[in-house]
């Protein structure tokens, strides 16, 4: 099993940035691929960004290609997910996810959720 843990989410107006990490322990990190989802109010899970187990692919959501950027810190067990130029549609609760494989060949299901952190963009 692996067990992700989000921090990082707060209140932020719009235009600014936040970065959120998460801290996973469990099993070996650098082995699996992992990413994020985020849940907007009233809506579905949405798939934001993944990254691969070197940190060398990295994949996005079009709506936030250019504004987010996926990074891992394998010695740290750690994965980050800069947020920048934050819109009011980006408020949601972010998830980390982990997948059991260490590259997204077939864009796969996640295999690990953590319980998420609150981002709230205001206007």
């Amino acid at each position: 099993q692996v067990q992700l843990v989000e921090s990082g989410g707060g209140l932020v107006q719009a235009g600014g940035s936040l970065r959120l990490s998460c801290a996973a322990s469990g099993r070996t990190f650098s082995n699996y691929a992992m990413g994020w989802f985020r849940q907007p109010p009233g809506k579905e899970r949405e798939f934001v960004a993944a990254i691969t187990w070197s940190g060398i692919s990295t994949y996005y959501a079009d709506s936030v290609k250019g504004r987010f950027t996926i990074s891992r810190d394998n010695s740290k067990s750690t994965l980050y997910l800069q947020m920048n130029s934050l819109k009011p549609e980006d408020t949601a609760i972010y998830h980390c996810v982990g997948y059991a494989r260490p590259t997204l060949v077939d864009a796969p299901t996640p295999n690990y959720w953590g319980q998420g952190t609150q981002v709230t963009v205001s206007s």
